[in-house]
């Protein structure tokens, strides 16, 4: 059996005659959960959770990409921010976030007629790594169809390569939370500094980056083929004015270039 027939036997087997409701954010692993379901002839709607979390390029992104697949797309506010757990970003952040999504999932789901079955992103890369997320899903009965079919990460590209996903090839695009350091609350004013100066990286074409939130100080991570770029005038000063308009005092260029999970690495001494 293929990669196609793997997902969509996947997809039916967990649906059955109910429908899917597929918490989609436009990355690549729920566009995959989100085609399948479409091509699989599930009733299908597809759940985008909007919170100042969610960069709006990133939200008009998410919209483009279900267009492209005949996807009906419901956005749906998430109330994290409300969740002392999420804000004081102990660690834990991502438990409160899907958490709230998913009893936003569930609570819509329960006013409609029909029985329905909540589908999410994760393959079998995802189970190793620390993620309270994924407790938050077990918790509530949520199906992954990805680990059902036995994807990993290689196999979701290949199939949304083989589908011509436009975003096959897109990284990864954690929420805007993720930019700020473990133990510092998130609130909704630093989301926005966040997004602000990742906005003006984006319209440079200085992408995939982060911005990282440090008080009065910005480090952003940027591909290291980009620093010349970055460091010459008129964008860097241009840039610059675009931090310190977001309210940052410093600008911090990482020599690290771009890094995964960089605000929860321990500190070293060499």
């Amino acid at each position: 059996m293929d990669l196609e027939q793997q997902l969509i036997a996947a997809i039916r087997a967990a649906a059955q005659d109910h429908i899917a409701y597929v918490c989609y954010s436009g990355g690549i692993d729920s566009s995959v959960v989100l085609a399948a379901s479409v091509r699989s002839g599930t009733q299908t709607v597809a759940l985008l959770g909007v919170s100042p979390s969610l960069a709006a390029a990133e939200r008009a992104d998410a919209h483009r990409i279900a267009n492209e697949m005949g996807a009906r797309v419901e956005e749906v506010e998430t109330s994290e921010m409300e969740l002392e757990g999420y804000r004081a970003n102990a660690g834990d952040r991502c438990y409160y976030c899907k958490s709230a999504l998913y009893d936003t999932v569930q609570a819509l789901a329960a006013t409609r007629n029909s029985e329905g079955v909540i589908f999410v992103g994760t393959h079998i890369d995802d189970l190793g790594e620390h993620r309270p997320g994924l407790q938050a899903a077990m918790e509530r009965g949520v199906v992954a169809p990805l680990v059902n079919a036995g994807f990993n990460k290689s196999d979701v590209r290949e199939l949304a390569r083989h589908w011509n996903l436009s975003n096959a090839e897109k990284p990864a695009a954690p929420c805007l939370a993720s930019r700020i350091p473990v133990g510092v609350e998130v609130t909704a004013e630093r989301l926005a500094q966040i997004e602000a100066v990742e906005d003006c990286l984006r319209s440079h074409d200085v992408w995939p980056a982060r911005a990282r939130w440090h008080e009065s100080i910005v480090r952003l991570e940027i591909p290291p083929e980009m620093f010349e770029r970055v460091v010459a005038d008129p964008l860097r000063e241009e840039l610059q004015r675009a931090c310190r308009k977001a309210g940052f005092k410093f600008v911090a260029l990482d020599l690290g270039g771009l890094q995964s999970g960089s605000m929860s690495l321990p500190l070293v001494a060499s």
